[in-house]
């Protein structure tokens, strides 16, 4: 093995090895040489290349998804960090553990005109758990500090360097002890002076590197008094976000599940399935929209207490009904943080959900109610005009995305793009089996096909991701690396622009909207699997589409992408026209 001659990038890689963080994604470039000879030289680290940032840290953000435990991205000085900020932003919203590691010019450097200086220090400070800025050793290129920053030593260099190693030691086990317990990303910033490529046989630095903390949930004695309040409700409900599979034990749900008074509203992105749960909600409150007896149902679903966990909604509809028609309680359960989304948030239980429900079912009991049975009966009717609706439609997206949910084999991970791809898929029922993931902390449309590669590299089983064509299209530079497995599948919705303009109001059919708004496209999706060595498979009708999804998913020694053609002025109207055919 062989180490960096510089003593700052021996602490980051031993805080990092010390810690459990064994994923390292490296983007190249000059200045972070000393923390890629650190990573790259140690058989303990697992270490992908991947040249574009912003889609490395996407590709790491989905590693990190997927294990749960931190992942680090690496860079070097300059513009290259500031390609990390959508990644970072997504895993804080999503409390996803991201370690961002960038190298950083000397500060005598920064703001006097060389390239690829930049400002790096706390620049994610609004979007992460902690910063860490290292200082610079004074032990490595000391004829250089003694030129430039005298006033970096103070008496001998020896004691100087002393100093600095114990503020680096604090620095790194604070960072990495937030990102462990919190799951929030934290940013490292390293700063480096030349000469940068200079290895060692054994390291230099003698470090202080703390055991990490464990979590203590809050309020675990205070669950009691909540339960009364509970079994006191006739109406509750139960709205599950962006939720992990497997994590919550089935006991709790079942209780959930069989309790009359208790309706449970899931999405495509909470992972939980019961036969008694609601997993399409939009197709429950938009039929109340359009219902001329609005006010009364509406009052009639009002829940007298609301219980979420998990991550962001994707329903505005059910967001829009909460914030109108408020519960008197709202309670979140969640290790970190709990968002007021509805205006009414009334209690936060820092603690993760089975240590909740553990402490909540020896306490709560079924209430006498009609509140499931009535809106299970609704849910029934909706289920049957569904199918009803789907016999009568042309191809679109809607008849697309009822053909691809029904036909993705059992167990698969199952990655989202945003925008319609998710909206869509929450109409449809999935498989139990299936495990789903979408980018949903912030939402955005860049970075989902990362993601999604990064996550399928520690999946047991397949992946296939499905995106829409402008979501595609601005991350196609996440096929430009060499981790594709050949059981990667794609699926594009092409509609030619994004679609979700045509669905949202304000639509107009001008030359300015189709330019500034649905950005109509016409580029060959072909060609890009052309690049990238990718199998292609194509469809625009019905037939064609069952057809390709015979093969589409069979054994392949190369990824595969299915391209759906779908027209661009029919599908908002289809899908409009689904909620007025179920009201």
């Amino acid at each position: 093995m062989k180490y960096s001659s510089i003593p700052a990038a021996q602490s980051v890689i031993a805080h990092c090895k010390a810690k459990g963080v064994q994923n390292i994604v490296i983007s190249p470039g000059s200045r972070n040489a000393p923390l890629t000879i650190g990573f790259t030289e140690d058989p303990y680290f697992k270490c992908y290349s991947i040249v574009d940032e912003r889609c490395a840290a996407f590709f790491a953000l989905g590693i990190a998804q997927q294990l749960r435990m931190p992942v680090a991205v690496v860079c070097t000085s300059g513009s290259a960090l500031l390609n990390y900020y959508p990644a970072v932003a997504e895993a804080f919203y999503s409390d996803i553990p991201l370690v961002v590691i960038s190298a950083d010019r000397p500060r005598y450097k920064i703001d006097v005109g060389d390239g690829q200086t930049i400002r790096q220090d706390n620049v994610f400070y609004r979007h992460i758990g902690y910063a860490a800025n290292l200082k610079q050793d004074v032990s490595h290129a000391t004829n250089r500090i003694e030129r430039y920053a005298p006033d970096y030593i103070e008496n001998t260099v020896k004691e100087s360097q002393q100093k600095i190693q114990s503020f680096n030691d604090a620095e790194l086990n604070a960072a990495l002890e937030t990102t462990i317990t919190t799951g929030l990303p934290v940013h490292i910033n390293v700063r480096f002076e030349e000469p940068l490529y200079d290895r060692l046989p054994a390291p230099t630095v003698d470090l202080n590197i703390r055991n990490s903390i464990d979590f203590v949930p809050e309020g675990i004695a205070d669950i009691a008094s909540y339960a009364e309040i509970w079994n006191a409700a006739t109406k509750k409900m139960v709205l599950v976000g962006v939720n992990d599979p497997n994590t919550v034990a089935a006991d709790f749900l079942a209780i959930l599940a069989n309790d009359p008074s208790v309706i449970v509203l899931t999405e495509t992105t909470s992972n939980l399935h019961h036969e008694n749960f609601f997993s399409s909600i939009d197709s429950i409150v938009a039929p109340i929209e359009k219902s001329e007896e609005k006010e009364a149902l509406f009052s009639k679903l009002k829940p007298e207490v609301l219980l979420t966990f998990g991550g962001l909604i994707v329903s505005k509809k059910i967001k829009a009904f909460l914030r109108e028609y408020k519960p008197q309680h709202h309670w979140h359960i969640d290790k970190v943080k709990a968002n007021n989304t509805f205006f009414c948030l009334s209690h936060h239980f820092k603690m993760d959900v089975n240590t909740f429900f553990e402490k909540f079912e020896v306490d709560i009991q079924p209430s006498k109610s009609d509140y499931f049975s009535y809106w299970n009966a609704v849910k029934q009717r909706y289920r049957l005009k569904r199918e009803r609706y789907i016999t009568k439609i042309p191809f679109s997206d809607m008849l697309a995305f009822n053909h691809i949910s029904k036909c993705i084999p059992e167990n698969y991970q199952l990655q989202l793009a945003n925008s319609s791809t998710v909206r869509y898929m929450q109409l449809f029922d999935l498989k139990s089996s299936l495990a789903v993931y979408c980018n949903r902390g912030t939402s955005g449309i860049d970075g989902s096909t990362s993601t999604a590669i990064g996550a399928s590299i520690y999946s047991k089983t397949p992946t296939v991701f499905i995106t829409g064509d402008l979501s595609f299209l601005y991350d196609s530079n996440a096929l430009w690396n060499n981790y594709l497995r050949p059981d990667f599948r794609i699926i594009v919705i092409n509609n030619n622009g994004g679609g979700i303009f045509r669905i949202l109001p304000g639509k107009e059919d001008t030359p300015n909207f189709e330019r500034f708004f649905e950005t109509k496209q016409a580029l060959n999706i072909k060609k890009y699997c052309d690049l990238f060595d990718i199998e292609y498979f194509f469809s625009d009708d019905e037939e064609n589409l069952k057809a390709a999804m015979v093969d589409f998913y069979g054994p392949s020694e190369k990824p595969r992408l299915l391209e759906v053609s779908t027209p661009r002025l029919l599908n908002d109207k289809i899908l409009i026209g689904y909620f007025d055919f179920i009201s």
